[in-house]
């Protein structure tokens, strides 16, 4: 038994708290991963797992093992995937912290394309609407909305231009009527969004449409009965008839499409600059997040080229998602 391979399947175990999901992750069997852990167990003397019917936890030897091997392991892992960018060919695991609007919206429709492409290449997608320390948390990039990043972050804009909708259902507007511009949106029963990171109540964001601020951003608080931290429920809810709801365009797309939300506001709501890829600037680019970024840049026109982004200077509407 090769002792890095025991010691990274114990360390998936303790992880997934499942055998099951621990195999399913290294793809193998959960009985031959039930094997190799016995193995291990039996070549260090005592019991690592506590194992029941419903599920696997830590004993304290095992506790104590894996703190200790999971910085090696780490490091391990690093200096194998260092070894592979010295070739040519992009290959090994990709770690990428991103917001659900942007699996959703921009990453679904591509991952088996890029996949295809680039065989040797792993993905590690870790959807996640709070602020994630790259370093830290072991991810090679990231993306965002431009002024969430980080400072000394390389970034490029990924997905082009956003757009914020406020919506709400035909029958929330047949008896509430519908709203002409932002201040009226008092009279209203707003569905309320609760930031991940701060959790401060999002303050909606509009856009003079005219006159001498034509342009400016401003921001409303709003007020009703229900709030939530998930933009999804956000959006089924007010297509239930809860309240209005202002969310990120491609998260109310299918249902404004099909008529079951309409949208109020337009006008105040302007398009601002999207999403970027986001790393950190002192790390030179590995082959595999490269052809990542030249493959976003193929597919969704990124513009322009690698700089450090210091927080953009224009705000944008939107809560972070």
């Amino acid at each position: 038994m090769r002792d890095d391979y025991a010691l990274r399947a114990f360390r998936a175990i303790a992880e997934h708290g499942s055998f099951t999901r621990a195999a399913a992750a290294l793809d193998v069997t959960a009985s031959a991963l039930s094997q190799t852990l016995r193995q291990l167990e039996t070549q260090v003397g005592t019991r690592l797992l506590h194992r029941t019917t419903r599920r696997v936890g830590l004993s304290e030897a095992g506790h104590e093992l894996l703190q200790r091997i999971t910085p090696a392991l780490k490091e391990l892992d690093a200096a194998m995937d260092a070894l592979r960018q010295h070739g040519d060919r992009p290959a090994g695991l990709l770690r990428l912290t991103v917001p659900d609007v942007v699996a959703i919206a921009l990453l679904d429709p591509l991952l088996g394309e890029f996949m295809a492409r680039w065989p040797e290449v792993k993905l590690d997608i870790h959807v996640d609407n709070g602020l994630s320390d790259l370093i830290a948390e072991g991810f090679d990039a990231g993306i965002r909305l431009g002024e969430r990043l980080q400072r000394d972050m390389v970034a490029l804009p990924v997905g082009g231009p956003m757009r914020s909708v406020v919506v709400g259902s035909p029958a929330y507007f047949a008896r509430h009527g519908r709203p002409t511009q932002p201040r009226e949106l008092e009279a209203h029963d707003c569905i309320n969004f609760r930031q991940i990171s701060s959790r401060a109540l999002y303050r909606w964001e509009f856009a003079h449409k005219g006159g001498p601020r034509k342009g400016q951003w401003f921001e409303i608080p709003v007020d009703g009965r229900l709030t939530v931290n998930h933009v999804p429920l956000a959006v089924r809810a007010a297509t239930a008839g809860a309240g209005l709801a202002c969310v990120l365009e491609p998260f109310a797309r299918e249902t404004l499409a099909d008529g079951r939300l309409e949208s109020v506001l337009d006008d105040w709501l302007p398009p601002f600059a999207g999403f970027h890829l986001y790393y950190p600037s002192r790390f030179q680019v590995p082959p595999k997040l490269r052809v990542f970024i030249d493959f976003l840049r193929e597919h969704r026109s990124m513009a322009g080229t690698a700089q450090a982004a210091r927080h953009p200077g224009r705000k944008r509407p939107g809560p972070q998602r």
